[in-house]
């Protein structure tokens, strides 16, 4: 099974911690449908001999696609490739797109699973963000979105925000509770360079962001969900049981998927690839039929690397048995070697050759992970 994730690179505006591609100008809207049209027929043959299990519109704010554009982007994805009936098919959206009538035409689509980017029930937090809805329309938009039968829904929540006290963060988690949301990502405010949250600390027109407090609200994040019956499946990732994210999971579990649209990535076995960054270009290169991509072949550091990263962070861990199948056994003598100091620590939990983050590992992952990267 494989996975298909399309980037469409328009936003209403600028957020101010986000450093993805896209742009607040909607003129090119047009003319990057029909290029993004022209990279999936250009595409097709990646996945021949696959089944699609999953497709994911991701962005920038893929709720900005109108209803004809969904429409022939769908037609054009069935069209050339084979596509799981039971599919996964997710869109992410704001909640101020989310009127009554944008709703009932994405449940007349194949679209079954929304992803809303709630980030706060707050308006504080959701005006320092820039974020182009308030509190009161995350709510209406998620209640109406379940009560049109998106009962698949999953959204988007941060912490570690200025001026967000513990008690403020346990009262976002609750309403989300209390709204019987099935998967919630959460994750910390982070500071990006080039984005407006980095000038504005540099010029010191807002507090930095506090590396204490994070840790502080993503260990409340964690005592919370597990209260209120949510499994940790991926350090970011919280779920009822058995709602996993299907085309997150095939990332953490390296299975092949295809990226399309600008700055999107794609994994396919032995390779990346990974669109131009411009729509300009982007869309110039597939008016003359062109593809605006580059490649990188992995070698096997690079694969050791990636499923040392992606595995640890998942609660089905490191397989000693994956490592020793896949790698040679240079690569398995130096896991088993460097992994003993991370197991005396307690960072890190061994099962039966399983190997997973105990929560104060999860608080480490990025330096656990680090660590036992393979260097040349």
């Amino acid at each position: 099974m494989a996975g298909i994730y399309l980037h469409i690179p328009f936003c209403k505006q600028a957020c101010n911690y986000c450093d993805f591609h896209f742009s607040t100008s909607m003129k090119m809207k047009a003319d990057f449908v029909k290029a993004l049209i022209q990279e999936i027929e250009l595409r097709k043959e990646v996945f021949d001999n696959e089944v699609i299990s999953s497709i994911y519109f991701g962005g920038g704010t893929p709720s900005l696609l109108s209803k004809e554009e969904l429409d022939i982007i769908f037609e054009t994805l069935y069209k050339s490739f084979t596509i799981d009936a039971n599919a996964e098919i997710t869109l992410e959206a704001n909640p101020d797109d989310l009127t009554f009538e944008k709703i009932s035409e994405l449940k007349d689509s194949p679209i079954n699973r929304l992803s809303i980017g709630v980030q706060s029930f707050r308006d504080e937090d959701l005006r320092f963000m820039n974020r182009a809805h308030c509190a009161k329309e995350a709510l209406k938009a998620i209640k109406m979105s379940q009560n049109a039968g998106f009962h698949n829904l999953t959204i988007d929540l941060i912490y570690g925000t200025p001026g967000m006290s513990n008690e403020a963060w346990i009262q976002n988690l609750k309403t989300s509770f209390d709204l019987n949301i099935l998967h919630v990502s959460a994750y910390a405010l982070t500071v990006e360079e080039k984005t407006a949250l980095h000038h504005q600390i540099l010029m010191n027109k807002v507090a930095p962001v506090s590396e204490q407090q994070s840790a502080v609200q993503f260990e409340l994040l964690m005592t919370e969900m597990s209260k209120n019956g949510y499994e940790q499946y991926e350090i970011s990732n919280f779920c009822k049981p058995n709602c996993y994210s299907r085309h997150n999971s095939s990332y953490w579990k390296k299975d092949n998927y295809l990226g399309l649209g600008p700055s999107a990535h794609s994994y396919l076995g032995n390779s990346r690839l990974w669109n131009i960054s411009n729509n300009v270009k982007y869309i110039k290169a597939l008016a003359q039929g062109k593809l605006s991509s580059e490649e990188e072949v992995l070698s096997q550091y690079d694969k050791y690397n990636e499923y040392i990263m992606t595995s640890l962070r998942t609660k089905w861990g490191c397989c000693l048995n994956q490592i020793e199948n896949d790698f040679s056994t240079a690569f398995v003598d130096y896991f088993k070697a460097e992994i003993k100091a991370q197991l005396k620590t307690g960072n890190v939990i061994e099962k039966e050759g399983i190997y997973t983050l105990s929560g104060s590992g999860k608080l480490l992952a990025d330096r656990i992970t680090s660590d036992l990267f393979f260097i040349q």
